[in-house]
């Protein structure tokens, strides 16, 4: 008797039920009894899980070709769009095949064969990065901007570094880390330019020659390096010496202030002398050239007047006599008090008005002078 015939009882009878629950109708898989009038779920996902499989599956359970080759090409479709990308404004696009390097982009939008073939990098190109050393808040290495000067100073720099990709090629695969590599290269060319200076230039008037050859010596290890990178600037934010010795350093710059106005005064007051002793005798050396120019040209002109009074003296010699006594005399009495009046003829005293006595020039005016006439020659013989 085969052990799944339930025909025979068996030693134990059989079970309650037995046949009779066969033959009852089996409930629905979904669970407890449906109400009347409601909605038949069970038959709703049974329709179309047969329509699925009507669509899917062509005669004898096999699959439609027609589907299978639609869903592939959705599938390629979208793996081909997914090379298809967007460079910034500000950034250059770098593309490696299977890792290596094989191209930059434009701005824009571009297109690559998608992964796993060929990958995309954006790198921006134009955008000014700054690192800062020394004053960066929360560094792991607080006393990085601590340095030994040449005379064996100890001095607290904090300064930043301007910087920007020039080659982003390089920059992507010659260095791991642009930011850490320049503050790498930022920090060691600090040390070796303070390494060679002394410490009060750098506190002062030398911190240009400093920043300038600290950027040098980067561009160059960056260079050596071959990160791709520019440096467009170093500049000190703070130079300070170390804190026990603050107050004395602002003492020596106050003093070196003071003494740098004082020589700036000096400076002042000696290019205003120097000018004004050079303006004088720039006055003197004109004065002195004029009257020079004077006297020769009065010299010129008497001795001209000279040659022409001698010629004349040499054709009329009595005349050219009186006439340069006549002038002689006129010059000579022309400022004086004095009225000289010939006696020829005269027979009484000759009275003049005050007025011919007054002198030329502000002095007190003198009294009227009278003169009279003397003896004529021949009175004088007869008194004799």
């Amino acid at each position: 008797m085969p052990w799944n015939d339930n025909a025979n009882p068996g030693p134990w009878g059989s079970p309650s039920g037995g046949d009779d629950r066969r033959d009852q109708p089996r409930r629905p898989s979904g669970g407890g009894p449906r109400r009347p009038g409601g909605p038949d779920f069970n038959a709703g996902f049974e329709q179309l899980n047969n329509r699925l499989r009507d669509l899917f599956n062509g005669p004898g359970g096999r699959p439609r070709g027609r589907v299978i080759a639609l869903i592939g090409g959705g599938l390629v479709a979208a793996w081909l769009a997914s090379g298809i990308y967007q460079v910034g404004s500000n950034e250059v696009g770098i593309v490696t095949t299977f890792g290596a390097y094989s191209g930059r982009t434009s701005p824009g939008l571009n297109y690559h064969l998608p992964a796993p073939i060929q990958d995309v990098e954006k790198v921006p190109f134009t955008t000014l990065n700054k690192t800062e050393v020394g004053g960066t808040p929360n560094a792991d290495a607080p006393s990085e901007g601590l340095m030994l000067t040449g005379d064996e100073q100890i001095i607290d720099l904090d300064f930043t570094v301007t910087w920007r990709v020039a080659d982003p090629a390089a920059y992507l695969f010659g260095i791991r880390d642009g930011q850490e590599s320049v503050k790498t290269a930022a920090e060691s060319a600090m040390r070796e330019i303070v390494g060679k200076s002394s410490l009060q230039p750098i506190l002062s008037t030398g911190r240009g020659q400093v920043q300038r050859e600290t950027a040098e010596l980067m561009q160059r290890t960056l260079d050596s390096w071959g990160a791709g990178i520019t440096v467009v600037e170093v500049q000190i934010s703070r130079a300070n010496p170390p804190p026990e010795v603050v107050a004395a350093f602002r003492d020596v710059q106050s003093a070196e202030q003071d003494a740098e106005s004082a020589v700036n005064e000096a400076n002042t007051y000696k290019n205003r002398v120097v000018n004004e002793a050079k303006g004088d005798a720039a006055k003197i050396i004109q004065a002195a050239e004029g009257y020079r120019e004077q006297a020769v040209r009065e010299a010129q002109g008497e001795a001209a007047r000279f040659n022409q009074i001698h010629g004349e003296y040499r054709r009329a010699p009595g005349v050219t006599r009186d006439r340069l006594y006549i002038e002689t005399m006129q010059r000579i009495l022309q400022s004086s008090n004095k009225v000289v009046i010939d006696s020829k003829g005269a027979s009484a005293p000759i009275i003049l008005p005050p007025d011919v006595f007054r002198p030329k020039t502000q002095t007190p005016i003198p009294q009227a002078q009278v003169v009279t006439p003397g003896p004529g020659p021949a009175e004088r013989r007869s008194g004799q």
